[in-house]
């Protein structure tokens, strides 16, 4: 049975575009090697975000005056930011009544490279990360480097980076939705290191599994149902 539902698998991904949040897996050696989806890199004067939907890029806003994202910067795929990544935001910051914005867990990837375009998926290795609140919501931003980059893969943690990047990685994402005269809306509680942005991806891929569970073996359930209620009309047809 099996090695049916393997072999459906595989003609389906031959078939059919894998949606980037639910089709792609976060890779086997996560949280140290994760996958991670880019919807926008610093050349984009637009803000590219994935319609959870369709799974297809569209264009959430432009980018605010000369905010430009300083970094390639996607999500984790099979993540969530949910109970559990509210209630360690909580415990490391003694705030109260924090949720999760209910979005996939957002990363940015460093590169010396220049990356032309989005809609990929990159290999990174997270470093640490941003513990950013967003009006009430846990929004932690990972901050990983590109497996393999000939520059930026001797980094191993968060003080490896230069002040000034992670300075101006803050300052994108504390202005990236702000408009003047407007007060602040996200602000930045933490920098942590590579061992909290692990904790981070751990129960973000917890808080994705308690909402979709396994969504290949629930899929493959659906399929034999109707497979059998296929087998019981056919046989119905042929009894009368």
């Amino acid at each position: 049975m099996k090695e049916s539902f393997d072999k459906i698998w595989k003609m389906l991904g031959l078939r059919y575009k894998s949606h980037p949040w639910h089709g792609i897996e976060i890779g086997k050696d996560a949280p140290d090697l994760v996958s991670s989806f880019i919807e926008v890199i610093p050349s984009d004067t637009v803000k590219y975000e994935i319609d959870k939907k369709s799974g297809y890029l569209m264009i959430d806003r432009p980018q605010k005056f000369s905010n430009i994202v300083p970094a390639m910067y996607g999500f984790v795929p099979q993540t969530l930011c949910k109970k559990e990544v509210a209630k360690y935001c909580m415990e490391k910051t003694g705030r109260k009544n924090i949720v999760g914005d209910d979005d996939p867990l957002d990363i940015c990837v460093l590169t010396e490279r220049e990356v032309t375009h989005g809609n990929i998926i990159v290999p990174a290795i997270p470093i640490g990360g941003f513990r950013m609140i967003d009006g009430g919501e846990a929004d932690d931003k990972i901050i990983a480097v590109l497996k393999n980059d000939e520059m930026y893969a001797q980094w191993n943690d968060i003080n490896d980076i230069p002040e000034n990047v992670l300075n101006r990685l803050k300052h994108y994402f504390l202005t990236y939705k702000q408009l003047p005269g407007e007060d602040p809306k996200c602000e930045i509680t933490h920098v942590y290191g590579k061992a909290e942005a692990h904790e981070v991806i751990r129960r973000s891929y917890k808080d994705y599994q308690n909402e979709y569970g396994n969504l290949e073996e629930v899929l493959s359930f659906t399929m034999l149902e109707a497979m059998h209620f296929g087998s019981r009309q056919q046989k119905m047809l042929e009894d009368l």
